[in-house]
């Protein structure tokens, strides 16, 4: 395991290191790479994937990855949304927008991008920014 990990971070002197696992046992991070000692950064990018043994668990793996990747591009794309409706000044424009945005929480909430209860106060503020124009 320390050859994998000497080549995931590149260090040529890493001879002895010791591992924590991390989750349900798919992510590790160095906590000591030869002797060295303050530990390596905990950061999640600093976290490795090692890939499980059953075939239905690399599937899941790889699932949830392409999932986490969409449900980040569908809230980004609604946090745009958003801070573009925000800056309308015009309330016939507002008036007009505000249904769809609605509907694009709404749908995000659905599928469980974005809370429920957080969908609920987004739409909220909308409607009492549109109200207050």
């Amino acid at each position: 395991m320390c050859v994998l990990l000497q080549s995931l971070f590149a260090k040529k002197s890493a001879k002895k290191c010791s591992v924590r696992l991390a989750g349900p046992g798919r992510e590790i991070f160095i906590l000591k790479i030869a002797g060295s000692n303050p530990a390596p950064s905990t950061n999640k990018k600093d976290l490795k994937t090692i890939m499980a043994h059953h075939k239905s668990a690399k599937k899941r793996i790889r699932s949830n990855e392409s999932k986490r990747v969409e449900n980040k591009y569908y809230a980004k794309t609604m946090r745009n949304a958003l801070r573009d409706f925000r800056a309308l000044e015009d309330k016939n424009v507002a008036v007009e927008k505000l249904p769809h945005m609605l509907s694009v929480i709404d749908k995000l909430a659905k599928r469980s991008v974005i809370h429920k209860n957080k969908a609920s106060n987004l739409k909220s503020k909308l409607m009492r920014q549109v109200n207050a124009m």
